[in-house]
């Protein structure tokens, strides 16, 4: 009986993970290695076990072709079919290059020129 019940669990387990890859945006890349995220959180995120080895260190999280940050990680638990990583640091990724300098909120952006 319980054999016939742990299959079945297993089962749904293995449902749940198919599904919640299949309707994923978003993705960790490892160097050129992508992982589908199954599920987000503030602090951390959380991969199928059988995709993802225990990552650590520094990845990319991407929604779609979208570099949303790259975050420094450790392996925290598994959770049945699970796998669940937190955030030690969470940068957000930016387009341009990162200003040295404080930008003064009334500075004109651009220069009109008059008729000549």
């Amino acid at each position: 009986m319980d054999v016939v019940r742990d299959e079945l669990l297993q089962g749904l387990d293995a449902a749940r993970v198919r599904q919640k890859r299949r309707s994923s945006r978003l993705k960790v890349a490892v160097g050129e290695t992508m992982f589908p995220v199954l599920e987000f959180r503030e602090g951390g995120f959380a991969l199928a076990q059988e995709d993802a080895p225990k990552l650590r260190g520094l990845v990319d999280l991407y929604a779609g072709d979208n570099h949303l940050y790259q975050c420094l990680i450790v392996a925290s638990e598994e959770d049945g079919p699970l796998m669940r990583y937190e955030f030690k640091r969470a940068t957000a990724a930016s387009d341009r290059a990162p200003l040295d300098f404080a930008r003064d909120p009334d500075a004109p952006v651009g220069l009109i020129e008059g008729p000549r």
